[in-house]
C-alpha cells in the first residue's frame, strides 16, 4: 500500500492529536511568574504537560479551558517561579564522586582561608578512617586561597600527618597533586623517573630532590594504580549521590566532560550506562570522552551514541592546566612571583594536537578543549580554522572552548567568526579574581577573564559552569556572580565591569544556550510546546531579585519528563 504526501500529513497529524489529545494534560502550572525563555524571553501564565512533553504555553484561562480535565494534576505555585531546568555544561560527575563522595574532601569556598597547619589537623583527624593498608586521598586544597598566600603542601609536610599510610591529595584546581614520601616509596617514583608526556612534571627543588608536587593528570597515575581502587557498588552510589546532589540545585542535564579520565572509557561508559539502564539518574547526561583516555585514539563508543537521557557527543582535551595553579600558558609570564619568567606550558604541540582533533572531527565528533591561557586559546582556535576550513556553515560543529579565562579581544572576535562557544568557570571572578588581579596576573589581564560581555556584544554565546569539583554547582550562584562580577576577598571588587551581562543573559547561559551548546536544545532549555517537561521551581523570580541576591534562591523543586524528582 503506497501513501500520498497528503495522506501521510493526515495520518501524522491525527496520531499527534491522539497523543497530544486536548482536555487530558498530565499537569498543569499555575499560580506564579512563568519564564519561559524562548525567543523572546516570554514569561506566561500556565504550562501543560502530557506524556512527559509540554503541550501549552500561555494564559492560565486558555491552558486550563483547553487542557485541564479531571484527572490533571494542578500545581499551583502560590507566588513561585517556574523556568527551565539548568543545563550544567561543564562537570566532572565521577571525579567529583570520587573525590568528594569517597576521599577526604578540603575545599573551603567561604573565608576565612585555611592554612597548611588547619590542613594538616584536618587530615590527621581523617587517618581514623584510613582502614589498614589504606591510603589517606584527598582534595581541595589551593594555595592561591591559603592564608598565606600561596602556602603550599610538600612531601615534608604530609610526613607531618603520616610517615606510615601513604597521602595523595590533589589541588582544588584538579591539574595538581601532593604527595608524602611513602606514597613516593610505593609508586616507584624517584629522581630518575622521567616526566610523563601530556604536560606532566614531577616537581624537584633546588637540589634535584622531589618536593611531592605533581603538575598535570599524567603524574597521577603511578600513585593511582598503587592505591585500591571503589568497588562497583561505592562508585554507582557515589555517582547517583553526586547527581541527586546536582537535581537539588535544579539541574536537569549535565555534561561530564572526563569521561574515562578516572578508570578508563570503557568502563566510566558501562558505569554510566548501568545507572541509565536502572533509572538511577535524576538527571540527563551528556558525556565528552577524555581524549587521553582512549587507546591508541581508537574507540567502540559512535559519535552521538545514546538517547535522551544518556549521549556521548564529544572528545574533550587538556591543552594547559590552572591559572591560579600557575600552570596556565600564558603568552607573557605571571606576575607572581615577582620578576617571574614562568608563562606555563602547552599540554600538547601543534601539529600533534590538530592531528590528533582531526581524526575525531572527521568522524563527527564534537570537539571540546580545556583552554584557560590566551597561549592556549591561540592554539586551539588555530586547530579549529584548519578544521572547520572551507565549512560554509562552521557554528553547525559548535566546537567548544573550556574556561577561556586569560584572552585578549582578537581571541573572542576570532571565535565568534568560528561559531565557537566557550565555557566560563565564572567563579574565577568570585572565588580567585582578588588573587588573579593583586598576584597572579595583574589588573589589566585579570579584568578580562570570562568575557562575557564581548561575546554578547559581538553576538556570540558564552555559557557558565561549575567545572565541579573545581567549585560547587549551582546555576542561580553562576547568575549572580556573572552579573555582578564581584569578588569574594574583602574588600570586594567588581572585576571588569565591561564583561558583565544582564540577568536575562545570565539566565540564558545556564539554559537554553547552554542547551544548544550540548546538542540538546531541540529537547531541553526553553519551556516550549513540544518540549520535554524538564522544570525548576524556584521561591523567586530571578528576574526580579537583586542579582547579588539570586545565589541565595531556593530550589523547591526540580522536574524531569514532568514528573517531580526524589532527591533523598
Amino acid at each position: 500500500m503506497s501513501f500520498t504526501p497528503k495522506l501521510l500529513s493526515a495520518l501524522l497529524m491525527a496520531q499527534c492529536a491522539l497523543v497530544f489529545a486536548k482536555g487530558n494534560a498530565d499537569t498543569i502550572f499555575y499560580g506564579g511568574p512563568i519564564l519561559t525563555v524562548n525567543a523572546k524571553n516570554e514569561e506566561v501564565q500556565a504550562l501543560a504537560v502530557q506524556n512527559g512533553k509540554i503541550v501549552a504555553v500561555g494564559s492560565k484561562d486558555a491552558v486550563t479551558k483547553e487542557w485541564q480535565a479531571d484527572n490533571t494534576r494542578v500545581v499551583d505555585l502560590k507566588g513561585q517561579t517556574l523556568m527551565p531546568g539548568f543545563v550544567e555544561p561543564h562537570v566532572h560527575i565521577i571525579v567529583t564522586s570520587v573525590f568528594e563522595g569517597i576521599g577526604l574532601n578540603l575545599s573551603n569556598f567561604t573565608l576565612p582561608y585555611d592554612t597548611k597547619e588547619t590542613l594538616i589537623q584536618k587530615m590527621k583527624a581523617a587517618l581514623k578512617d584510613v582502614p589498614a593498608g589504606g591510603w589517606l586521598f584527598g582534595f581541595g586544597v589551593d594555595p592561591s586561597r591559603t592564608s598565606p598566600f600561596m602556602a603550599e603542601l610538600n612531601a615534608d609536610d604530609l610526613d607531618k600527618v603520616s610517615k606510615d599510610v601513604p597521602i595523595f591529595i590533589v589541588n582544588q584546581s584538579g591539574h595538581i597533586g601532593y604527595v608524602n614520601h611513602k606514597a613516593l616509596e610505593l609508586a616507584g617514583v624517584t629522581e630518575k623517573t622521567p616526566n610523563p608526556p601530556g604536560g606532566g612534571i614531577y616537581v624537584k627543588d633546588a637540589q634535584g630532590k622531589l618536593t611531592g608536587k605533581l603538575i598535570e593528570p599524567p603524574t597521577y597515575l603511578p600513585f593511582m594504580a598503587k592505591m585500591p581502587n571503589p568497588t562497583e557498588a561505592q562508585l554507582f552510589g557515589a555517582i547517583v549521590g553526586t547527581m541527586k546532589k546536582m537535581a537539588s540545585t535544579g539541574v536537569t542535564t549535565a555534561s561530564d566532560m572526563s569521561v574515562g579520565g578516572n578508570f578508563g572509557v570503557d568502563k566510566e561508559v558501562a558505569i554510566y550506562k548501568a545507572i541509565f539502564a536502572k533509572n538511577a539518574s535524576p538527571i540527563r547526561l551528556r558525556g565528552y570522552l577524555f581524549s587521553e583516555s582512549i587507546p591508541n585514539g581508537k574507540t567502540s563508543i559512535k559519535p552521538n551514541e545514546g538517547d535522551d537521557q544518556l549521549r556521548f557527543i564529544g572528545i574533550k582535551y587538556i591543552g594547559d592546566g590552572s591559572t591560579q595553579g600557575l600552570t596556565a600558558a600564558l603568552t607573557k609570564p605571571y606576575t607572581y612571583p615577582k620578576n617571574s619568567k614562568w608563562s606555563g606550558a602547552l599540554d600538547f604541540k601543534d601539529d600533534e594536537i590538530y592531528t590528533s582533533m582531526k581524526s575525531y572531527f572527521d568522524q563527527g565528533w564534537q570537539i571540546s578543549t580545556h583552554a584557560n591561557g590566551d597561549k592556549t586559546i591561540d592554539q586551539a582556535l588555530n586547530s579549529y580554522s584548519k578544521l572547520l576550513a572551507g565549512n560554509p556553515n562552521p557554528q553547525d560543529r559548535r566546537l567548544r572552548l573550556e574556561h577561556f579565562t586569560v584572552n585578549n579581544e582578537g581571541q573572542v572576535k576570532k571565535a565568534v567568526k568560528l561559531g565557537v562557544i566557550p565555557s566560563f568557570t565564572i567563579g574565577h571572578v568570585n572565588y580567585w579574581g582578588a588573587a588573579f588581579n593583586n598576584e597572579i596576573l595583574g589588573a589589566e589581564r585579570a579584568k578580562r577573564i570570562d568575557p562575557a560581555g564581548d561575546f554578547k556584544r559581538l553576538g556570540g554565546k558564552f555559557t557558565l559552569h561549575s567545572d565541579t569539583p573545581v567549585s560547587n554547582v549551582g546555576p542561580l550562584n553562576y547568575i549572580s556572580e556573572e552579573v555582578t562580577r564581584l569578588w569574594q576577598l574583602p574588600p570586594q571588587k567588581v572585576l571588569g565591569p565591561d564583561q558583565a551581562v544582564t540577568v536575562d543573559d545570565a539566565i540564558r547561559a545556564v539554559t537554553i544556550d547552554a542547551a544548544y551548546q550540548v546538542f540538546a536544545d531541540n529537547i531541553v532549555g526553553s519551556l516550549e510546546v513540544g518540549k520535554q517537561a524538564d522544570l525548576v521551581v524556584l521561591e523567586k523570580n530571578p528576574r526580579k531579585t537583586p542579582p547579588s541576591e539570586i545565589r541565595n534562591i531556593k530550589v523547591n523543586g526540580t522536574w524531569i519528563d514532568g514528573k517531580p524528582v526524589a532527591l533523598k
